[in-house]
């Protein structure tokens, strides 16, 4: 998921004067390029991610996020005026991206037990693939976001969820998610994003197995058989 940071992103002023094409209209100094001034906000957007997962938002300083991504402290508020602006962009990232998955999986036209599998499975690697730092975050820190970024947040989170419940209803109706109640949504999604505090990669199960162990275990009951 990361992007070059260009040859050296966290530089406000060029390194060295160069001579300019004739004709070629003067640049603005202060900020990058458009491509750099991009990759430079994605890294500030990942560095943010794993500092606010490994020390905690409160823990994190500004400071900390331009050196982690390479850069001197101003040009960071080129990008974001805030610690908090950063928050919701690293929560906003983690979403968008779970969220586009989760869109791509046929779940009207897949079997409702495969359907079910994929969304486990992307949700999964939503949350353990390396450098997936997004979705944790969002999980322990999004409450520290004031009302307004918590309501974009929640929009977000309920166009996700609602994929789910369409699943979950199917999975009801054809008898394969066994006595069904009002909170199977929160009592799964609660194993599943669990996982981030004990998971760790090249131990023994790879995130497609701990998919397959999820769905068995939450339909507590094996695929049917061919026959």
């Amino acid at each position: 998921m990361s992007e070059g940071r260009g040859t050296n992103p966290g530089s406000i002023e060029p390194a060295a004067a160069t001579q300019a094409p004739a004709g070629t209209p003067p640049r603005k100094r202060g900020r990058p390029a458009q491509d750099a001034n991009e990759g430079l906000r994605r890294t500030l957007i990942e560095q943010s991610a794993k500092l606010f997962r490994e020390k905690g938002y409160g823990n994190t300083t500004v400071r900390d996020i331009a050196s982690a991504a390479g850069v001197h402290a101003g040009s960071w508020f080129y990008h974001f005026k805030t610690k908090q602006d950063i928050l919701l962009a690293v929560v906003e990232h983690g979403l968008s991206v779970g969220l586009a998955d989760l869109e791509a999986i046929d779940i009207d036209g897949l079997p409702p037990r495969e359907a079910f599998r994929q969304l486990v499975r992307a949700h999964l690697y939503t949350l353990l693939a390396p450098n997936q730092d997004f979705i944790p975050v969002m999980l322990y820190e999004w409450r520290s976001l004031d009302q307004a970024a918590q309501e974009r947040v929640i929009a977000l989170k309920d166009r996700y969820e609602g994929l789910w419940t369409r699943v979950i209803e199917r999975l009801q109706r054809s008898g394969e998610w066994l006595q069904p109640t009002p909170v199977d949504r929160l009592l799964m999604f609660g194993a599943l994003n669990w996982t981030a505090q004990w998971y760790h990669a090249g131990a023994g199960l790879s995130i497609d197995e701990l998919a397959d162990k999820a769905v068995l275990f939450l339909l507590r009951t094996p695929p049917a058989t061919q026959g």
